[in-house]
């Protein structure tokens, strides 16, 4: 791979390169130095071992990160990754939301949300050459993308030989690069512990994005295997999975200015996007999405009483719209503060001309950023459309229908030749999620948001609706508002799709059971088919032509970057990497400073004794009696609940392990300050900062509040 560094480093034209940066584990060796400096103390060689210590104890959750802290499979993440798994298990009469949940032997615990699984990563190939030598320069859109497509599963196919693997092809810098990753897949998981809401959620939405911030956000599951040793499915007779690594916990935690690093799966960041695509993402897309989130969150609230089982349903719903929404403003507010789009502007004006110098580069590169922005404004016009009907699929009915229906569509094409999600690799995680719709689901509920998000549709242009969509609603025939609730509440009352028996039968259902069917949802699904293939097929041809343009964008920037012995590093995708730095406050505003450190004296502070600032009256009182055991900090004068990093981090890295400079267990990641969230797009070195929970705070807890100390005795704790 070439030479890396940072764009965002180039954008603000800063001296140093701070500790911005997503590495992959093979890049550590380029950054050998920088590393040392920060302080780690361990060989930098030593991490680009997927397999040894201190990588192979580092697992994803396919949307978390989490790691092995025992040598029986206990798995440590975020609160709020197990948060879907602790609702699934509750209800009204045992909300284990508010209560939280120990299970104090292996027989105790709980299995995970169907279809939850330990993805453990052990090796990655690099298959550009091979992705791309099916590619030709006359191909079309379609030809391209199917191009790509078929090279990618077949490589997948030969990967998964061994069905206990999961394996992926992922591309790197917009399509420049491929790479095959092999991820032992372990799919029967339990959650072993959680503590109550009112300390894995402290300050919910409230003090989301928030410093100073008091949030026990912290979760156990527990990995299980076959007799063999083998991953399998759920049984009772499997027994814990035993790591060949896991990490020991240094409760000595960490002071300003220690060296520290996240190992983890960051989601997506977008530092090399254009400045068209800014400008649209900040003043379109962002407070748009918001905007219907923000309505979904407010039905849901208005019409669902809390601790009710429809509302404990829809927590692990809210919890993620109610994320994304206050991301997505503050992502806006960022945006109008900052110079984002002119120094993109500036840094594609330089490139140009950079690019005009040369005529091998003007040869090679001249039509680059011209070709993919003229794509980018033909993508931007059906963007209206598309995010109302990607909103609509948060109805369970609606989605499950198309779902089903595609399947049985996908499932009379040979196996390679299927839709990624429909393929037989994905059948069983298919089923799980079809077992796991009543959960999650509530008929007057999922109804108001259908009904909700279709006004938004029928406002749509003609031109932009479904003319099948249209036509099942008559909309366009001045069908009245209360009219189509009318169609829709006949629609929930007669469907079969709300039993779990009656899915999983439509999952062997051929098409034309489907075409028969007498079921709305699933009359709708069939009916709107061939115009939503239709959009998907433009999008595959739209895609494949960018692919032909943002490779090549990508390789002028690098070259351009290099030019000036500038490193690049490669935007997040949700693969394995690796971030350093330090623990560090920050000055938010003039005249502000804050401190790196939070303490137990904070939650008293704060606590109103109503949600979201409703910490337990036990742990009141033991913080008021100054009940730290042995988990207080001497300069602090008390227990630390969460303190700042200078880690460079994104969603998908929640539930990462921060790792001292001997890579112990010192906390978890779980959060980014607010000012920080724009570094999706454009990273700040002065502000941005990462949230840890603190691994004092997480023992204090575990032991005098919630009584885990099987957990504790269980994990190799050092100082």
């Amino acid at each position: 791979m070439k030479k890396f560094a940072t764009l965002c480093f180039a954008l603000a034209s800063t001296a140093t390169l701070a500790d911005e940066g997503m590495w992959q584990p093979h890049q550590l060796p380029d950054i050998a130095t920088k590393l040392v400096n920060a302080g780690l103390k361990l060989n930098p060689n030593t991490l680009t071992d997927l397999t040894g210590f201190p990588m192979g104890a580092i697992v994803s959750l396919g949307g978390c990160t989490a790691s092995f802290v025992s040598d029986k499979g206990l798995v440590a993440t975020n609160h709020h990754c197990v948060y879907g798994s602790v609702q699934y298990n509750s209800t009204e009469d045992n909300n284990l939301l508010k209560n939280g949940f120990l299970a104090k032997s292996f027989k105790e615990e709980l299995p995970a949300t169907p279809g939850t699984r330990i993805y453990v990563t052990e090796e990655i190939t690099p298959v550009t050459t091979i992705i791309k030598a099916g590619l030709g320069s006359d191909m079309t859109g379609a030809e391209r993308y199917n191009s790509i497509e078929h090279s990618s599963k077949t490589l997948i196919a030969e990967c998964e030989s061994d069905n206990k693997y999961r394996c992926s092809v992922v591309n790197f810098h917009g399509g420049l690069e491929y790479y095959l990753f092999k991820q032992l897949t372990i799919r029967d998981v339990r959650l072993a512990h959680a503590p109550a809401s009112s300390v894995g959620k402290y300050g919910g939405d409230v003090d989301n994005w928030m410093w100073p911030r008091h949030t026990g956000d912290y979760g156990f599951y527990r990995a299980y295997v076959g007799k063999d040793g083998q991953p399998a499915d759920y049984s009772s007779d499997n027994v814990p999975y035993e790591p060949k690594h896991h990490l020991k916990v240094n409760k000595s935690s960490v002071d300003e200015n220690d060296y520290i690093m996240v190992l983890g799966y960051p989601g997506r960041t977008n530092r090399y996007r254009t400045a068209l695509e800014v400008e649209n993402q900040f003043t379109w897309t962002y407070p748009q999405a918001k905007a219907y989130r923000e309505e979904i969150i407010d039905l849901i609230h208005d019409n669902l009483a809390l601790g009710s089982d429809a509302r404990i349903k829809y927590e692990s719903t809210l919890a993620s719209l109610a994320n994304y929404a206050k991301n997505y403003g503050s992502m806006v507010e960022s945006y109008n503060k900052g110079t984002t789009l002119a120094r993109k502007q500036s840094l594609e004006s330089e490139l140009s001309k950079w690019i005009s110098a040369d005529t091998s580069r003007q040869h090679k590169y001249g039509d680059a950023l011209k070709g993919l922005n003229s794509l980018i404004k033909q993508d931007q016009q059906s963007q209206a459309r598309d995010l109302i009907l990607g909103y609509m699929n948060y109805s369970k009915m609606l989605n499950t229908a198309n779902r089903l229906y595609r399947l049985s569509l996908e499932s009379k094409k040979p196996n390679v030749e299927r839709k990624s999600g429909y393929q037989e690799r994905d059948i069983a995680s298919f089923e799980q999620s079809m077992k796991a719709v009543n959960r999650r689901y509530d008929a007057q509920m999922d109804q108001k948001i259908l009904l909700a998000m279709f006004k938004h549709y029928i406002q749509l242009p003609k031109a932009q609706r479904l003319a099948s969509l249209d036509e099942f609603f008559n909309v366009g025939k001045n069908i009245s508002e209360d009219q189509i609730q009318t169609k829709l509440t006949k629609m929930y009352q007669t469907t079969s799709l709300n039993e779990q028996n009656s899915r999983l039968a439509w999952m062997e259902k051929s098409p034309i059971d489907f075409a028969n069917s007498d079921d709305p949802f699933i009359q709708l699904a069939t009916a709107t088919y061939a115009e939503r293939k239709a959009i998907e097929e433009a999008n595959e041809e739209l895609s494949g032509n960018i692919q032909s343009y943002r490779p090549k964008y990508m390789e002028a920037l690098i070259a351009y970057f290099n030019s000036k012995d500038l490193p690049v590093y490669a935007d997040a995708n949700s693969t394995l990497r690796v971030t350093y730095g330090n623990v560090k406050g920050y000055s938010p505003q003039d005249g502000l400073v804050a401190t790196p450190f939070t303490t137990l004296e904070g939650i008293v502070r704060k606590d109103t004794g109503i949600t979201p600032f409703d910490a337990p009256k036990k742990q009141l009182s033991l913080i008021k009696q100054k009940q730290y055991g042995e988990y207080a900090k001497q300069e602090l004068g008390s227990v630390p609940v969460n303190f700042l990093g200078t880690l460079d981090i994104t969603g998908g890295n929640s539930g990462s392990p921060t790792l001292n400079d001997k890579a112990e267990f010192v906390g978890l990641v779980f959060d980014g300050v607010y000012e920080s969230i724009i570094g999706d797009w454009d990273y700040d070195t002065k502000l941005n900062r990462s949230i840890h929970v603190d691994i004092k705070y997480m023992l204090w807890v575990m032991e005098h509040v919630d009584g885990a100390t099987n957990l504790i005795e269980e994990m190799d704790i050092v100082e």
